[in-house]
């Protein structure tokens, strides 16, 4: 399933299906903006978690969600760096701690990080390596398709956290995590959605979540995450 995302996104991305147009507005909209960080492990937390055993399935969640969350922050590094839109900007702060949750749950429960030496734009799992590639080159030619990666991305992020939390037996810590990154990444998209009706622009073509899910998102207020 997670093969046939990747290959559905990338065939998205360098095939350029026609979004709404959209620009940047000013603000991302995000959790940063209130204050609220995704939650860190404290020492008993830690230690805790580092006794217990995790299935296969949840070692494999970690690690690609470590890696997919690096995805989000380094695009938008790359294409704020590119169009200097602020919504990008804006976000980019919000994914790092996205990727630091994930890494101290990797670290709590003795896990390899395969982010820990990786440069910006560069992954181990090459799936992902295929998707920045393409996803970075779809959004070169205009704001307008810069800003459809965006949409994209956040989508694709809500539907992938919510597949792996589903995967977690018994681990509260990990859940944790993933109920934050999964409000990130819903006030993301809202942000995007924003700075699409901000120019008139509409969103119609939602690939990984169902219209009426994304309507659902992008037509309910901002959350304050973290809590």
């Amino acid at each position: 399933m997670q093969r046939k995302q990747f290959l559905r996104l990338a065939g998205v991305a360098l095939g350029g299906v026609a979004l709404a147009p959209v620009l940047t507005a000013c603000g991302g909209g995000d959790e940063v903006a209130t204050g609220a960080a995704a939650p860190v492990l404290d020492g008993a937390t830690a230690r805790a978690a580092s006794a217990e055993d995790l299935s296969a399935d949840e070692i494999a969640g970690l690690l690609f969600m470590r890696e997919e969350e690096k995805l989000a922050h380094d695009v938008y590094v790359a294409l704020y760096a590119r169009w200097g839109a602020q919504v990008f900007n804006n976000i980019v702060p919000s994914e790092a701690q996205h990727t630091e949750a994930v890494r101290l749950l990797i670290v709590a429960h003795g896990l390899p990080d395969p982010a820990a030496t990786t440069p910006p734009g560069v992954f181990v799992n090459t799936d992902l390596q295929q998707l920045y590639d393409a996803l970075v080159a779809q959004g070169q030619p205009s704001l307008i398709d810069a800003l459809k990666v965006g949409c994209l991305i956040e989508e694709k992020d809500i539907v992938d956290i919510e597949e792996k939390k589903e995967q977690v037996l018994d681990e509260p810590d990990i859940v944790k995590v993933y109920d934050n990154l999964l409000c990130g990444s819903r006030n993301h998209l809202r942000a995007f959605n924003l700075a699409l009706e901000a120019v008139g622009g509409v969103y119609d073509q939602p690939q990984f979540l169902t219209m009426a899910e994304w309507t659902a998102i992008a037509g309910s207020a901002q959350e304050r995450c973290g809590n």
